[in-house]
């Protein structure tokens, strides 16, 4: 599956995205032929961290929020992490890009803690997706069924459990990037 001609935003929350839930994806769809977008709050250089919250790596911002818009880009991954979700989804920014993707009818790809932002931006209901199990009761909450498989695709929105899961995350974004499978308009909560 190639992804060359496409244009992917991939979102980083500075000491709080996970490292392989960032670094995974951003890898698989550059080998798929496209250049990424990292995206965060500041300008520079932001460290992920790994699941004991010890640092990962280092990478460079190459936009902020005020900087972009949704129609630059043909896809958007949120990266998990409880602490850059939770940074992520406390952004009227981030939560306005991320709400875009899915006006625009772009595929979105979501992983771990990362639906809490999809809560956040009220475009859950009537969906079907999968998170960190501790996410069940809140995706529950915004009217979407929670189900525990490795991978689910909801018309053009891709979700994972975990770190454990990014093969199978990985090989669907990159699918519904390059089909242009669109995540649909947004539902209110």
């Amino acid at each position: 599956m190639t992804l060359e001609g496409k244009s992917v935003a991939v979102l980083i929350a500075p000491r709080g995205t996970e490292e392989p839930e960032f670094s995974k994806p951003k890898q698989a769809i550059e080998e798929a032929g496209d250049k990424v977008t990292v995206i965060s709050f500041e300008a520079g250089v932001a460290r992920t961290v790994n699941s004991d919250l010890d640092e990962g790596g280092s990478y460079t911002i190459d936009k902020t929020f005020s900087d972009v818009k949704a129609d630059d880009f043909d896809g958007l991954v949120v990266p998990g992490g409880t602490v850059g979700a939770d940074k992520l989804r406390g952004s009227a920014e981030a939560i306005d890009f991320i709400r875009a993707f899915f006006d625009q009818k772009k595929p979105v790809a979501t992983i771990c803690h990362a639906p809490w932002t999809l809560i956040e931006a009220g475009v859950l209901k009537g969906r079907t997706l999968t998170s960190y199990p501790t996410l069940k009761v809140d995706i529950e909450n915004a009217g979407a069924t929670w189900t525990d498989e490795e991978v689910v695709v909801d018309n053009g929105l891709v979700t994972s459990r975990d770190p454990d899961d990014l093969p199978a995350f990985c090989a669907k974004l990159v699918e519904q990037i390059a089909e242009g499978a669109g995540a649909g308009p947004a539902a209110a909560n």
